[in-house]
């Protein structure tokens, strides 16, 4: 059935119980509260605040905005996107488009004033809902969307190019929209890049977003009875289909804006968490935070606390290590997907199978895998191939690029791009990437990309950016950079020539040396890995390896 089911069975059967709360405990992010006709409490000097959301609101809010976009013409298949940091109105404007029969298409917060106008044209979208974080990028680019017929503003102060969307949802309909929607209906596209960084548009039937219901529920466990902490970014699949199992079992869930481990500690102590989706960083920082003594565990009620899952990233066994000896009683999973396969879960740990931390897991709930060589074909055990995956989840297409589709999807399988091996258990386990892409605190970085604009620099002859390992992040990016003959350049001056980038993009590492290509032209950036002591997954994992059987 469509997922929007969900939500009216959800607000017929639990419609007075607070279903979705959002915190935020930063006194400087106080002021961002948009809507004010929820219960909000901002009772203490910190500047903390709280407001929460029924089952019946969130309905009758997604009903609100259904309405308002076929008033406004939007037809069954048209695409509206979402502009928004994590807030409380994100799910109920993402499921008031799917009730309208449109596809929604969440951007990604971080993308530049171009980044946002490529992918509007790229997904064709009609229509867009924007926060007041993006006036400025959003006034960059207003006259150059053409096709952006609608553009809906979700805040104060509202710029004079976009309409109040408060005001005019406030004055539609309740009732549900009667928009006939199958499984096989298109529903949402999300963005995903390859190693040049050029976004590929990734569409997704109803049918993909039941799946993932199902999956995370069946991994996870969930009931009515758990409260699910959201902190990771709603525009990404990976935060909303976890929050998916909560849809699936009618239970509660929070967002919280910001990652302090004492902020986190707090809101799983005062909101009786019982389930935490954690990137790798935000654990390495509690961690951190309790062993330096900033936290005290004691000054926090954790007890109803049950599971720490993590995905985006490989997770060393270590950190698993460290975080059991705080957390003896959690139990802890490791979640594999991309948006291709409607996020985390085509291939998961399995809460039962901490002895095998390390391995990305085994397939996933109605889902199966396979390694395979270069014609596809399965390889041996204990042999490394590509990871290929396939079940309900796999993504419809490429939108528009039907060759970028025939690439990856042959006879419903999906190929990662990710290479792996599997154990004589059937754990699979990542070894290498076919892309160049660096994973940075769970934040994809396309090296091609800030290449480009390393060259744009008078000064600099050749650059090529690796990802070198950090105990952090997982990965950070580093620059090699090649002088032209007879010129200057210190590391001060490639940082400050790249605060034009989005931080998270900034190169941390700056190193002078020369690039060395092939004979066809190519970086060669594997003997710059070596050189640089880039350790590569497949030096880790024989690390991982040696771990385990010690153990």
């Amino acid at each position: 059935m469509p997922i929007t089911e969900l939500l009216s069975k959800n607000a017929e059967l639990y419609g007075e119980e607070k279903c979705l709360t959002e915190i935020n405990l930063d006194l400087q992010e106080k002021h961002h509260v948009i809507w004010r006709e929820y219960e909000l409490i901002e009772n203490n000097p910190a500047g903390e605040y709280r407001c929460e959301m029924t089952w019946r609101v969130f309905d009758e809010k997604a009903n609100r905005l259904a309405n308002l976009l076929l008033k406004r013409g939007i037809k069954k298949g048209d695409k509206v996107a979402i502009l928004l940091m994590n807030c409380l109105e994100w799910l109920p404007i993402y499921f008031g488009i799917l009730k309208a029969g449109a596809i929604a298409v969440p951007l990604n917060f971080r993308y530049t004033a171009e980044e946002i106008r490529y992918c509007l044209g790229l997904s064709e979208a009609s229509a867009l809902i924007f926060g007041p974080e993006f006036i400025g990028r959003m006034e960059v680019i207003f006259d150059q969307i053409p096709q952006i017929k609608t553009l809906f503003f979700a805040g104060e102060n509202r710029p004079s190019f976009a309409e109040n969307y408060d005001r005019l949802t406030a004055n539609c309909s309740s009732d549900t929209p009667k928009i006939k929607l199958t499984d096989d209906d298109d529903a949402v596209i999300y963005f995903s890049s390859g190693t040049t960084g050029f976004p590929k548009a990734i569409l997704h039937t109803h049918r993909s977003l039941m799946s993932s219901c199902l999956t995370e529920q069946k991994h996870h466990g969930q009931t009515r009875e758990d409260n699910f902490l959201c902190i990771p970014p709603l525009y990404h699949t990976g935060a909303k289909m976890h929050w998916f199992g909560s849809l699936l079992s009618g239970s509660k869930a929070v967002l919280l804006r910001g990652i302090k481990p004492e902020w986190i500690l707090k809101t799983v102590s005062e909101e009786k968490i019982t389930i935490v989706w954690l990137l790798v960083p935000w654990a390495q920082d509690i961690l951190d935070a309790i062993e330096s003594g900033a936290v005290k565990l004691e000054d926090y009620e954790l007890a109803q606390w049950r599971l720490m899952h993590i995905g985006a990233q490989p997770v060393p066994p270590s950190l698993i290590r460290r975080w059991k000896k705080y957390f003896p009683n959690h139990q802890y999973d490791t979640n594999y997907g991309l948006s291709e396969s409607i996020g985390p879960g085509c291939v998961h740990l399995g809460v039962e199978n901490i002895h095998k931390v390390g391995a990305i897991g085994v397939p996933g709930y109605n889902w199966e895998a396979k390694i395979v060589d270069e014609h596809r074909s399965p390889v041996a055990q204990g042999e490394v191939g590509e990871l290929a995956v396939k079940g309900p989840g796999v993504m419809k297409c490429y939108y528009n690029d039907p060759q970028a589709t025939a690439a990856v999807l042959k006879d419903g399988c999906l190929f990662t791009g990710d290479m792996a091996r599997m154990d004589k258990d059937g754990f699979i386990y990542l070894v290498d990437r076919k892309k160049d892409v660096i994973i940075s605190g769970g934040e994809n970085i396309y090296p091609v990309q800030i290449e480009d604009f390393l060259r744009a620099h008078e000064a600099i002859k050749d650059v090529a950016v690796i990802g070198l390992p950090d105990k952090r992040l997982g990965e950070i990016a580093a620059a090699i950079i090649e002088l032209k003959p007879d010129h200057e350049c210190t590391e001060n001056g490639i940082e400050t020539f790249c605060a034009a980038l989005p931080r998270y993009k900034r190169p941390r590492a700056i190193i002078f040396d020369q690039v060395p290509r092939n004979p066809t032209g190519k970086i060669e950036k594997p003997r710059l890995r070596e050189k640089y002591g880039a350790t590569s997954l497949v030096a880790a994992q024989t690390e991982i390896d040696t771990i385990i059987n010690k153990d």
